[in-house]
């Protein structure tokens, strides 16, 4: 505090980090990358461990014995489900009736705002059918849910049977102190909205759903399960959420702690767990593990139905069953006993899990990176956007130049307030644009052009994002002339700590997204300026904007899941991610798509119309 308190120390700090600002910004740069790409190294990673102890140990006697019987109830769900071309709802209701159950229906519609063409489908309607197991010991205040997707193939039948048969098993058990929902959602992740919003009384996305007749207790936890076929090598735990969202780890420790019980193997991002961290190969590893979270976690999509549930307080995750490893085999019955050996660890519990991580990192299932450690990786890059943000302070609150009488240039000292913010709403009423013209344009689009609508969108989406770039430099000239040199130099301290702001309150939400947006973003924003070479710095900063961080991102994600494309199928991947995110938005309420069009890419262009004052 001396330091700062003593105005002779205070200057001479100031007059340091001004002096070496810009290497101390390379540096800082340097070690927030430096420091990220370290957080796979074992010595920054942590062992898992059960902090709930509720949950502490898995000294229980599963005896889950009916995985055949599972599969062939599959088998029938999947004959009834082709001859019926859809949700067999009728024989549902019956097998979960005659299984002990309370069975409820719901019927939900929805009209998406444009076609989704990945599923080919634009008004969606369906029934989610959920059976109740009630508690029969217990006042009935809280539950658990499990549930299996109805998917339009044959991906996901292996799972709703195995969900009848743990069913059928549960009903014959009399420890049970919470309910016990089995839902069977119908088209994916709309089907589970739906459900969700009739369950908590909400419609916070405008879907059309008729009201639940039954309803259990408080949920505190649930999981979604997918298998793909009858032969599952390996069981993949998928935990990234709506907005970046992640479940309490105890969750994920519970589902290690089982595996490594029965002899199950396991995986996290489709890889298997590996030993030799001090090797390069298994450090490549873990850090491929690592950046897959980041990728996934940074798109703001949920990677499957338990996504939905983490915007309401309630632990979820998915376990999908792949077939990639072929020298492994689990069956049904070793599957249905994992998960009764989750459940009624989870039926212990007194309170809802909360006393493990909820922001993680996770390079392995045995191991994870807390938010003290990768926290000061984004740390490292903010305080960048600071001391360039301090060092034009500096510059501002110099005295002004003199003339050769004594004067000093007014002009030159005091720029405009209009100057500084006729780019500041135009940059924003650009991004409103960029967030509202290309749904309500849709049909004008189609009708002018040959083209979908979800083709519509996506190129009016482009066609905005790229008008943008003529329509806010130099937009103060058209109210006070010719822009000063203080006048760039107040409004690039307007947009580093108006970045520095937006930076770090999407980190606190979503890590991965807030560092993946400053690794592109805090260098142009440190070192760009009026007086820099006008076309190259440009194409820089064109290829550091957020579209085309969007596109690298997309080839980098299949390099990580080993599944490399070409550049046309890239592309046409890439205009596949921006409709899903809009559509995500409008139909979840993913924050990504109106976080990038209202915010980050308005504060862009404040860097791109400083790129072309004059």
């Amino acid at each position: 505090m001396g330091l700062l308190s003593d105005p002779n120390r205070r200057r001479a700090l100031i007059s340091m980090l001004t002096r070496l600002n810009a290497p101390i910004c390379v540096v800082c740069y340097m070690a927030g990358v430096a420091w990220f790409m370290g957080l796979a190294f074992e010595p920054f990673t942590l062992r898992t461990y059960m902090s709930e102890n509720a949950m502490g140990s898995t000294m229980v006697e599963e005896r889950f014995p009916s995985g055949e019987r599972a599969l062939a109830t599959a088998r029938e769900f999947a004959a009834h489900k082709k001859k019926v071309g859809g949700m067999p709802v009728d024989w549902l209701v019956k097998t979960m009736e005659a299984r002990g159950l309370e069975v409820f229906t719901q019927r939900f519609s929805r009209t998406l705002p444009f076609p989704d063409e990945n599923k080919e489908r634009y008004m969606v309607k369906g029934t989610n059918v959920y059976g109740i197991l009630r508690a029969p010991r217990a006042p009935r205040t809280e539950a658990l849910v499990l549930t299996a997707p109805c998917s339009p193939d044959d991906s996901n039948n292996q799972a709703v049977g195995l969900l009848l048969g743990l069913a059928h098993y549960f009903r014959n058990q009399i420890y049970w102190a919470k309910d016990i929902i089995f839902l069977v959602n119908d088209h994916d992740l709309i089907g589970m909205q739906a459900w969700l919003e009739g369950y908590h009384h909400t419609n916070t996305t405008g879907m059309d759903w008729s009201p639940l007749q039954g309803r259990g207790g408080s949920i505190q936890a649930a999981l979604t399960l997918e298998l793909s076929s009858d032969v599952v090598t390996s069981l993949d735990l998928v935990l990234e959420g709506l907005n970046g969202q992640l479940p309490n780890l105890d969750l994920a420790n519970l589902f290690y702690a089982f595996c490594q019980k029965i002899g199950v193997l396991c995986t996290i991002q489709g890889k298997l767990q590996r030993n030799d961290w001090d090797s390069v190969s298994g450090y490549s590893h873990a850090v491929q593990t690592m950046m897959l979270m980041v990728m996934k976690q940074a798109s703001g999509r949920p990677w499957g139905d338990h996504g939905l549930f983490l915007r309401y307080h309630i632990e979820a995750a998915t376990i999908k069953g792949i077939n990639s490893f072929r020298q492994f085999k689990t069956d049904a019955t070793t599957i249905g006993r994992l998960l009764e050996g989750m459940y009624r660890k989870l039926n212990n519990l007194l309170e809802r899990l909360h006393q493990s991580y909820f922001f993680y990192l996770m390079p392995s299932l045995s191991h994870f990176v807390s938010i003290g450690y990768y926290m000061p990786a984004f740390g490292l890059l903010a305080v960048i956007l600071l001391l360039r943000a301090l060092d034009l302070w500096v510059q501002l609150a110099s005295p002004p130049p003199r003339s050769e009488d004594g004067m000093t240039d007014v002009e030159e000292s005091s720029p405009g307030l209009l100057s500084v913010l006729t780019p500041l709403v135009i940059s924003h009423l650009t991004g409103a644009a960029l967030y509202l013209l290309p749904i309500h344009f849709q049909e004008m689009a189609v009708e002018h052009f040959p083209v979908s609508e979800t083709e519509a969108v996506v190129l009016t989406a482009i066609a905005v994002y790229t008008a943008g770039l003529a329509l806010p430099h130099n937009t103060h000239r058209f109210v006070s002339g010719e822009g000063t040199e203080q006048g760039w130099r107040v409004l690039k301290l307007v947009a580093l700590l108006y970045l520095a702001v937006l930076l770090g309150c999407t980190a606190l939400i979503n890590f991965s997204l807030g560092f993946i947006l400053a690794l592109t973003l805090v260098p142009l924003a440190a070192f760009i300026t009026p007086h820099v070479p006008k076309v190259l710095s440009a194409f820089i900063l064109v290829i550091l904007s957020p579209a085309c961080t969007l596109l690298f991102s997309v080839f980098f994600f299949q390099e990580l899941q080993e599944m490399p494309v070409s550049f046309q199928d890239g592309w046409v991947l890439y205009l596949s991610v921006i409709s899903q995110g809009i559509l995500d938005h409008s139909l979840y309420g993913s924050l990504v798509y109106p976080l990038i069009s209202l915010l980050v890419y308005p504060c862009w262009l404040l860097f791109w119309n400083i790129l072309f004052w004059k």
